[in-house]
């Protein structure tokens, strides 16, 4: 099938920052639901936001021709025209409508976004995060190829105009960050972190970070992340950035080079992961601690 990534370039900004307006104007209201049961409060968080945005995203996605339509679709949530898309191909468009629901439904921060990427089995291929409250009209994150930018958003400008004007990202320079972000364990986070402190790095929390995980790696606040049985909507992002970075996504407990050949679908929060616990980092040598200290830990989710 036909590269999609020409097409979503050119027509997806202008579509998520559509979205962004409609997820903030949302947030003013009370929209949460209920319906998500896996007992892990960022997980089961749900507002009408989620379904809205990811049904204005897909029947964009929909819109945009046959090159996308083509794509296979893994959505977060089950909402939009998805029986319009491949049931099997070699492209696979990620959707994370709301990353940070419960942030956002709680109004705790400002460090929402609205994910998509593009990823064949071997790897990802294209991505973009839009941040619709970070800054005074938003914040971009966009990775194709090795052209990494961030900055802010200009409503006076087309959202394609405002991309292609942002200074590229140095990708060959060194990151120097050992902070890591430890998530995933259930209950066990902090205690995980201190073992990545132990090792020499520093272990860190969500709550304890300035903001969302992709830009914080992008401009080295962050050098990376562990985390265990991740999403396949947004964590990709991170292994595409620590990619493009020069580091690496690394399975901990077998040492493989994380693909998108073996997923599982978690029935408890009824999501799909990968397996195991995933050390990214944008240093390879990170990534080789990160799976020393991990390697022996339990690979099974919902474990006591």
């Amino acid at each position: 099938m036909s590269d999609p990534i020409p097409v979503l370039a050119a027509e997806l900004p202008r579509v998520v920052r559509w979205a962004g307006a409609l997820a903030r104007q949302l947030r003013r209201h009370d929209i949460t639901l209920g319906g998500k049961t896996s007992g892990f409060s960022d997980t089961d968080a749900l507002t009408l936001a989620d379904l809205s945005v990811q049904e204005l995203l897909v029947a964009a996605l929909r819109d945009m021709g046959p090159a996308v339509r083509g794509c296979r679709i893994e959505a977060e949530e089950t909402t939009g025209d998805l029986p319009r898309f491949a049931d099997r191909s070699e492209w696979v468009l990620g959707i994370d409508p709301i990353d940070g629901t419960r942030e956002y439904r709680d109004r705790a921060g400002n460090r929402y976004s609205i994910m998509l990427h593009a990823r064949t089995a071997e790897t990802i291929r294209y991505s973009m995060v839009y941040l619709p409250e970070e800054g005074p009209e938003g914040t971009w994150l966009e990775v194709r190829g090795d052209r990494i930018v961030l900055g802010p958003d200009d409503h006076s400008r087309p959202a394609r105009t405002v991309l292609d004007a942002l200074p590229p990202m140095a990708v060959d320079q060194p990151r120097n960050s050992r902070r890591i972000l430890v998530s995933g364990f259930r209950g066990c986070d902090a205690e995980r972190a201190q073992a990545v402190s132990a090792a020499g790095l520093e272990g860190v929390l969500g709550h304890d970070t300035p903001g969302s995980l992709f830009p914080l790696v992008a401009n080295g606040y962050l050098g990376g992340a562990l985390f265990h049985t991740p999403n396949v909507y947004d964590f990709p992002v991170c292994i595409h950035l620590a990619r493009a970075l020069g580091g690496d996504a690394i399975r901990a407990h077998d040492g493989r080079r994380v693909d998108f050949r073996e997923v599982w679908r978690d029935e408890r929060a009824n999501m799909f992961r990968l397996p195991g616990i995933v050390a990214c980092a944008t240093d390879r040598r990170v990534v080789t601690t990160l799976v020393d200290v991990a390697r022996g830990w339990s690979t099974d989710r919902y474990s006591s």
